[in-house]
């Protein structure tokens, strides 16, 4: 004769566990956590805030579509001009001489250390990688000042400017590397090993494993690698301050200088700018500018993540 189980209802049982033993301590830490989660969200509103509202007062003035489409950016003068062009142009043109060389070179570094270095090798080479991040800016900008321009690519061009946006756009890609070939590098390795073991028993090489099984399998995290470092290289200041220099020119001459957004930035909001003129407010404004573009890339990121990422689930 069998004796059937008692039911247990699952909702009583919670309820009489709750009951009897109360948790003060997950209470309290899901309290500081939804206070630490609030500090960043009302932090992140406050500087949109911040920027939103000056950036109004200036476009309210400054009609939007000249601001977007002019070509000459003089707020510092008498009679100022206010076309953002010659800062975006500089900012683009600089960025994707860093995007051309951190790339492919933080990809390789990647796919060496995730494929090919033996455990060893990868535990000396990667920390020794992730130092350049940790080399200040304004260390990477008088570098490319005083050496890369003034000894190496003078070398190359003679007529080159003393400020040029190749030097800051070079160095810039290797301040950025470390970026992409760590956040890479942890994508790869986090495929499964299963997938490279039965490419290797088909016949696979490692060269055909890793472009043709591995970095497909990690597109996802390879692509928010790609847009992080991209985007720290659009907001970087320091070093195109220093080797750019700070004359907004509307060229796609990379030997000449350029002034960028941050540039600009940094220089008009260390000068002594009345405050609540136009040219004060025109640092809202630019800053809004690069905040806009910022955002469209990280949504950009996400988007292409969520995509690759469901392929390979």
């Amino acid at each position: 004769m069998t004796i059937a189980a008692p039911q247990i209802n699952e909702d009583e049982l919670r309820r009489s566990l709750r009951q009897m033993s109360p948790r003060r301590g997950e209470a309290i830490m899901r309290a500081i956590l939804v206070v630490a989660a609030s500090v960043s969200i009302l932090t992140t509103v406050g500087i949109v805030l911040s920027i939103v509202i000056p950036s109004i007062e200036f476009f309210s003035e400054v009609p939007v579509w000249d601001f977007l489409t002019g070509t000459v950016w003089t707020p510092l003068f008498a009679n100022g001009e206010f076309g953002v062009l010659p800062l975006v142009s500089g900012t683009l043109m600089i960025t994707a001489i860093a995007t051309v060389v951190a790339i492919p070179l933080g990809l390789g570094a990647a796919i060496y250390l995730s494929e090919y270095a033996s455990m060893r090798v990868r535990k000396v080479l990667k920390p020794t990688l992730e130092v350049l991040a940790g080399i200040p800016t304004v260390v990477f900008g008088f570098f490319a000042l005083e050496f890369l321009t003034r000894v190496v690519l003078v070398r190359f061009f003679p007529s080159i400017d003393i400020f040029n946006a190749l030097s800051a756009g070079l160095i810039m890609g290797i301040m950025i590397i470390p970026t992409v070939a760590s956040l890479s590098e942890d994508a790869m390795s986090a495929v499964p090993s299963g997938l490279r073991d039965g490419s290797y028993a088909l016949g696979a090489s490692k060269r055909q494993t890793a472009t043709d099984v591995v970095i497909p399998a990690a597109l996802s995290g390879i692509v928010a690698a790609f847009v992080l470092g991209i985007s720290r290289a659009i907001g970087e200041t320091m070093i195109v301050t220093i080797a750019a220099g700070l004359e907004p020119r509307l060229s796609f001459n990379p030997l000449e200088g350029m002034q960028t957004m941050t540039s600009y930035i940094a220089a008009a909001g260390a000068g002594d700018l009345a405050t609540g003129s136009m040219e004060y407010k025109s640092i809202f404004a630019v800053a809004l500018l690069l905040f806009i573009i910022t955002f469209a890339m990280n949504m950009i990121s996400i988007r292409l993540v969520r995509r690759y990422r469901q392929v390979y689930q």
